[in-house]
């Protein structure tokens, strides 16, 4: 299978939010995604999409060349769908997941592609009430394409250790930071990235999964990172909805550092880290198990340290690459989405009595501040050892 992989300009950025419909008096997720988008879509605007049920919508910004061009469309989506929004009686929220709502209530959008995802994967397909945020990265050249595929892939766990923002399910505290992570996994062809040797690898593994009817076309693979050819970047997709503006431009600032990075050593000839698919899959559950607390692994000869203490080096390692991005203020602060975890936040709200209504209330508060908010007290317990 040939795959055409789209020209593109070095470390371009694109952001795409996918949030949350949340009635503020019930606290209950809304079914009002497509009377919103009518609304936008008439008044002319392109950045706000329809996602696979009726209680989210998708927030996309332009091709970019900074961080700080894509908040500022995140901006201008928000704006021009809450006035459609709160004239229905709802607003918006971020975070993987909502914490009380029943997966089986959601009504799916009505599109062919949705419903038939459904069809074909029936308890799971219903599952997929989650919700992610996807950062998409211009790579120049096509022959960097799989090493830096296969470099962020080792990363999966650093992604779910900044970004976790699901702990709660269908009324359950999980105890996953992010449970969303555990849940996409469930499709077929989501979940860990395969391995990538050359961009020919990718056509073989596409066209091996056309000629099996495992997939119809290319996008229907849905790993956590992949190559995206039709944008010419690469998609990590990994992450969880952020809880508000502010930690997703951290998010997007971290993911936009190490790929400029890893361009620079591939310039170098130097190599890039890549590790096993069984390290890839014990990172993977460490960061969506423990979050921020998750010892990772850092090395193909299984060198382990907490996030924690390796995230420093790491920042300090890639913080150039974000100082020529103009992205190194959002950059500084990913340190704070370790001591303060969104997991942890959403924990916290619940209090003692585990209040799953004041979970969600603190989300949508977040989303509407822009910024994180402290619980009083920050009270998450990841007490588990690391296996």
């Amino acid at each position: 299978m040939s795959i055409a992989f789209r020209d593109s300009e070095r470390s371009t950025v694109g952001l795409e939010w996918e949030v949350q419909i949340v009635d503020p008096k019930t606290l209950k997720l809304g079914h009002n995604a497509k009377w919103i988008l009518a609304e936008v879509r008439r008044r002319g605007c392109s950045l706000v999409k329809g996602e696979m049920h009726q209680n989210m919508l998708e927030f996309v910004s332009r091709k970019r060349v900074s961080v700080a061009e894509c908040a500022a469309d995140m901006e201008e989506a928000i704006d021009a769908a809450l006035p459609y929004a709160e004239e229905l009686g709802v607003g918006f929220s971020g975070g993987g997941s909502h914490p009380f709502a029943h997966p089986s209530d959601q009504p799916v959008s009505e599109t062919a592609r949705y419903r038939e995802l459904v069809e074909r994967t029936r308890y799971w397909g219903r599952q997929m009430v989650i919700f992610g945020t996807h950062v998409h990265v211009g790579v120049e050249d096509r022959r960097k394409v799989a090493p830096i595929h296969n470099f962020l892939s080792a990363k999966i766990g650093h992604l779910l250790g900044i970004s976790a923002a699901s702990p709660y399910w269908d009324d359950v505290d999980t105890g996953y930071a992010d449970n969303r992570a555990m849940m996409f996994q469930q499709l077929p062809t989501a979940g860990l990235p395969m391995h990538l040797n050359s961009w020919g690898d990718l056509e073989r593994i596409a066209g091996d999964l056309v000629d099996v009817g495992a997939i119809r076309e290319y996008n229907e693979i849905r790993w956590d990172v992949r190559p995206s050819p039709g944008f010419g970047t690469i998609e990590v997709r990994a992450c969880d909805s952020a809880t508000n503006l502010a930690e997703i431009r951290a998010i997007a600032a971290f993911v936009h550092a190490l790929v400029e990075t890893a361009s620079r050593e591939l310039d170098a000839g130097r190599p890039l880290l890549s590790l096993p698919f069984h390290l890839l899959e014990t990172n993977k559950w460490r960061g969506a198990r423990y979050g921020a607390h998750a010892e990772l692994v850092e090395s193909a000869d299984g060198e382990c340290a907490p996030l924690a203490e390796t995230l420093p080096d790491l920042l300090a390692w890639i913080e150039p690459a974000a100082e020529f991005l103009g992205c190194a203020e959002d950059l500084a602060a990913v340190p704070e989405l370790i001591a303060s975890p969104a997991a942890d936040r959403l924990r916290a709200a619940a209090g003692p009595d585990g209040d799953l209504k004041a979970v969600a209330a603190h989300a949508l508060a977040e989303f509407n501040a822009g910024r994180p908010i402290q619980p009083d007290p920050i009270g998450a317990d990841p007490t588990a050892e690391n296996p």
